[in-house]
């Protein structure tokens, strides 16, 4: 019983309860209000404001949709071009390799043939070289005589002269002479 009671003073505290004059007045504030928003709905409904609304919404669905759509295309895209860019990104490096490899074959080759041209080169100096030896020692050979001919005939001249008398030094001219003139004649 309690709580019939209580539902009962519930309904007895409410604004429409508590406005004063009967309910269906002008005057009654919560009529007007009821009114209002009967009209406000029946507008609403003239217009086909809740189709308009439904059509807004169905055409952003569309375009969500198509926006996804359209993302899974660009995605899958992506996706290809990736794989693509992976494949030659593979292809270059193997190139790479390749020409690394290449590369050092050649400088291989060509370290052989700088050793090979350095081998000869040195060759060529060593028998540059020995030729020069050669050449000096003749040389030096050559001078030793020069100077030992020198050196004895100074030596002759001198022993020449100490033991060489005037009556001898005449006789010998006079011969030396005489000789000439039977070569010259």
């Amino acid at each position: 019983m309690n709580k019939f009671l209580t539902l009962a003073l519930a309904f007895a505290a409410s604004p429409a309860v508590a406005a004063s004059g009967p309910f269906f007045s002008l005057h009654n504030t919560n009529f007007i209000v009821l009114l209002a928003f009967i009209v406000f709905l029946g507008v609403l409904l003239y217009f086909k404001v809740p189709g308009l609304i439904g059509g807004m919404l169905d055409q952003r669905a569309e375009n969500i949709s198509a926006e996804l759509e359209e993302a899974r295309s660009l995605r899958e895209e992506a996706q290809t071009i990736l794989a693509s860019y992976e494949r030659k990104q593979k292809e270059v490096a193997e190139q790479a390799a390749h020409i690394v490899e290449h590369a050092k074959l050649e400088a291989a080759e060509a370290a052989e043939v700088a050793k090979e041209e350095l081998k000869a080169a040195i060759a060529r100096r060593i028998a540059s070289a020995e030729d020069q030896i050669k050449s000096a020692e003749t040389a030096a050979i050559k001078e030793v005589r020069d100077t030992a001919v020198s050196v004895s005939i100074g030596a002759a001249q001198d022993l020449i002269a100490k033991n060489m008398t005037a009556a001898e030094g005449n006789k010998l001219i006079d011969e030396a002479i005489s000789d000439v003139e039977s070569k010259l004649h």
